[in-house]
């Protein structure tokens, strides 16, 4: 499998490249108020209103830094009713990918309560990379607040 790699800090972590639909450079967002902190804003991508999530916030409690590098990775995040919705991933060091084998994936064994999107680690001579599980990233409230039926109701 082919997976894209970013960092937070210096731990990295990777996913797979098979939920990517593009990677765009960062953007002024729209604010949208009362939102959890991770919740960057909403955005205009190819004429749809789409949220997106600070994967440095949401991991580690600070906003994702202003460089070259910061990307935002279009990924398509499956809902339950097997439609796919677009969800900007903002995301730092976002320049490289390598290929895996699924036997290469260990499972972490920790728990998964508070945060199921942290997947297996892959061990590498230069260190770790976790795995990010697109589909576990937001919970099925978050999943009716950011991604409605009615775009109109995020704004």
């Amino acid at each position: 499998m082919l997976l894209l790699l970013f960092q937070i800090g210096d731990d990295k972590y990777a996913i797979d490249s098979v939920q990517v639909v593009e990677i765009i450079p960062q953007i002024p967002f729209r604010k949208v108020y009362q939102a959890p902190k991770h919740v960057a804003g909403v955005f205009n991508y190819r004429g749809k209103i789409v949220p997106a999530i600070d994967l440095c916030y949401l991991i580690s409690g600070r906003a994702s830094s202003n460089c070259l590098s910061t990307r935002i990775i279009m990924v398509n995040y499956p809902l339950p009713d097997g439609q796919n919705r677009y969800l900007g991933l903002i995301a730092e060091q976002v320049t490289d990918t390598v290929h895996k084998r699924d036997s290469d994936l260990m499972p972490t064994e920790l728990p998964s309560d508070r945060a199921g999107y942290l997947g297996e680690m892959i061990s590498e001579s230069q260190g770790m990379i976790q795995r990010l599980r697109v589909d576990k990233l937001l919970s099925d409230s978050q999943q009716t607040w950011l991604l409605p039926e009615n775009r109109s109701e995020l704004i």
